[in-house]
């Protein structure tokens, strides 16, 4: 069995498709076939189950996968560890972000990141908190912009800011000529709310303080993302809770106020997997400490996520 082999499969049993697994490859079609028959000749079982209209993995071939996964990142880290050992500079930078949050910082960050490294080649991936802790797990990621979140084990991790939750109003709406907003105020408005699969600790949050105040009927709408909110909310359909960093949008038709009563913030920090010999180069590491936002940071530390209780644990975007 051969690495190449085994690159061969990862590829196909992710993309399930000969032509596409030869294309990411850069191989001829024939050619990546003969190499899963090579490999499944070597290791005596069936990998694949090949039809005329798809492909799907047998339960070894499952199995095998999850293997190869491994073997293949270990010789990927083996390699970065020993080039960084040897003096190497970084050659690629795989960033995940819980964009669109990450949108006042991760120019900024990549601005440095650009500076420091001009020859680097950098990938940014978007996804929820979740995934991308579990990408960091793997290796699959090197750095992580990401919302606090307890015992995710050896992430290492340095707060960038603590962002109040604002409300949203219409830029010619009643309240936007208001200075001192109450919950009160708000039975005279329509309500946007976030509305997802999995209630956040935020959306607990704020249905609580709706319930509270009496405002479960003033919610007449719901979404799943916060551009999605701000968006109804400048169409002039009502006004909802945003977290600060809505501010830095372009050309937006609605303005942050603060409400009597609501205190409540949200994390937003940098995660990265302290076995990474990439994401544990001291300037990378500075920079990540450069970018924290000193008008809205409350406290910064740095050290095993999960060292402190963050007030709102990891929600998407």
């Amino acid at each position: 069995m051969e690495l190449r082999q085994m690159r061969c499969f990862a590829a196909l049993a992710e993309e399930l498709h000969f032509g596409r697994a030869a294309a990411r490859l850069s191989m001829a079609q024939p050619a990546l076939s003969l190499q899963i028959q090579m490999l499944e000749k070597d290791l005596g079982v069936q990998l694949l189950i090949r039809s005329t209209r798809r492909v799907q993995l047998t339960k070894a071939g499952e199995v095998f996968h999850e293997r190869c996964v491994r073997m293949l990142q270990e010789i990927e880290t083996s390699s970065a560890i020993v080039r960084a050992i040897a003096g190497k500079d970084v050659s690629r930078i795989t960033i995940g972000t819980i964009y669109p949050a990450t949108f006042g910082v991760l120019p900024a960050f990549l601005r440095k990141l650009g500076q420091r490294f001009p020859d680097v080649q950098i990938h940014i991936s978007s996804g929820s908190t979740d995934q991308i802790i579990r990408d960091l797990e793997k290796g699959r990621v090197n750095l992580g912009f990401i919302r606090p979140v307890e015992n995710i084990g050896s992430l290492r991790w340095h707060t960038i800011a603590n962002e109040r939750y604002l409300l949203a109003v219409p830029s010619g709406g009643a309240l936007a000529a208001t200075d001192k907003i109450t919950m009160t105020d708000l039975k005279r408005e329509r309500i946007i709310s976030f509305s997802r699969s999995n209630l956040s600790y935020t959306e607990k949050y704020f249905f609580e303080q709706f319930r509270t105040h009496g405002l479960g009927d003033n919610v007449a709408c719901s979404c799943d993302d916060t551009l999605s909110l701000v968006s109804l909310v400048s169409a002039g359909i009502g006004v909802g809770f945003v977290p600060e960093w809505t501010k830095d949008l372009p050309n937006r038709s609605f303005l942050l106020r603060e409400v009597e009563g609501i205190d409540f913030t949200v994390g937003l920090g940098l995660a990265w997997n302290k076995e990474d010999p990439t994401a544990n180069r001291d300037e990378i590491v500075e920079i990540a400490r450069s970018l924290a936002l000193p008008a809205r940071i409350r406290n910064t530390d740095r050290g095993h996520i999960g060292s402190r209780k963050p007030r709102a644990l990891a929600e998407r975007e």
